[in-house]
């Protein structure tokens, strides 16, 4: 690993194979509705990053393991920080789908 690897964000290429294979897991676009609906990953739920505090209706058990991604990597960041604080035990930070080589579903 060198110095530069500290600039480089999460891979959500893998950080999005691990989620498929986890039984259980959440995979959340912390991103506006209007990006969503512009394009997302697969199997993701849209829980823009001002609505996280909903994650607690959505996911009462704090063991679910959450999968976050935004645009660029900052919003995801904020939402993983965020629900790590509410007491979620396996919040994993994908970051930005700008980086992202899968396959994406809706847009215009």
């Amino acid at each position: 690993m060198g110095w530069l690897d500290f600039f480089k964000g999460p891979d959500i290429d893998a950080g999005v194979a691990q989620f498929l294979g986890t039984p259980g897991a959440a995979l959340l676009d912390v991103r506006t509705p209007q990006e969503y609906r512009m394009g997302h990953i697969e199997s993701s739920q849209n829980l823009p990053l001002q609505e996280i505090a909903r994650a607690a209706q959505l996911f009462p058990q704090k063991e679910t393991p959450l999968f976050i991604y935004c645009q660029s990597g900052a919003r995801s960041r904020s939402a993983a920080a965020y629900l790590k604080r509410m007491g979620y035990t396996s919040v994993n930070d994908l970051g930005g789908i700008n980086h992202y080589h899968g396959k994406v579903v809706g847009g215009i």
